[in-house]
């Protein structure tokens, strides 16, 4: 992994504070996310690794993988593509590689920084991101090394949370990330901080609109769609 030290200031210290709190919550991460999606983000990854694996690609890269559910969701759909899986906290990364052996998939699981990956320019046909890319300190400069990093008929998918639309779901939803989300993480995880800064992030997170128009200045022909009230949205930057 490159040394957080060769980043801009700035994001090497919101990647130092995303470290730690993911580091601290791993053995929780899992339980979390299904009482906290009611199970609705196992059907979200299904649809973002349909787009991911739509051009039939041969090495798929799964940026920000924590604890290897969408790597391993498109290694069970692809069993001949090679997969691997990119993440800046071990302790995920050990969780992740005990599923893989559990499920007995092949996935390559290493460590990476986002914004300087380890891997040469045109190395992967797809590359992926799940419920990750907010936690980026430099949207662009992610942007700009996941292209690097995609062959030139390349595709990139990133799974997502939105900021809540407007109107009367949007509110309950807001309420919901904002008041009873932070509650029941603390509960179920014992860290208070790590389920406030969710949807902290979430509300800070560019709207579909904005984060399509990133991706575009990067180079990519993009499209996206809302999920289940506009609760995650896919996008997919075609770089060819």
């Amino acid at each position: 992994m490159p040394p957080v030290g060769d980043r801009p200031p700035e994001a090497r210290d919101k990647g130092r504070e995303v470290q730690a709190m993911f580091a601290a919550i791993a053995p929780r991460y899992d339980l979390l996310n299904r009482v906290l999606s009611l199970g609705v983000d196992r059907a979200w990854r299904r649809e973002a690794a349909q787009e991911a694996l739509a051009l039939n690609p041969a090495r798929v890269l799964d940026v920000a993988t924590g604890t290897g559910d969408f790597a391993l969701e498109l290694k069970a759909r692809a069993p001949g593509a090679e997969v691997v899986g990119s993440d800046f906290v071990p302790e995920m990364l050990a969780l992740a590689r005990e599923k893989a052996r559990g499920r007995h998939l092949e996935v390559r699981l290493e460590e990476g920084d986002a914004l300087n990956l380890p891997y040469p320019d045109g190395s992967f046909d797809s590359v992926t991101c799940a419920f990750g890319f907010r936690n980026f300190a430099d949207y662009g400069q992610g942007l700009a090394e996941m292209w690097r990093v995609l062959t030139p008929a390349g595709r990139l998918v990133i799974l997502e949370f939105p900021p809540p639309r407007r109107g009367l779901f949007g509110r309950v939803f807001r309420l919901y990330f904002q008041q009873v989300l932070p509650r029941i993480g603390a509960l179920v995880s014992g860290n208070a901080g790590a389920y406030t800064y969710l949807p902290e992030s979430v509300l800070a997170f560019p709207d579909p609109g904005r984060l399509a128009g990133l991706m575009h200045a990067t180079g990519f022909r993009t499209r996206y769609r809302l999920l289940t009230f506009g609760i995650a949205a896919i996008h997919v930057g075609d770089k060819g």
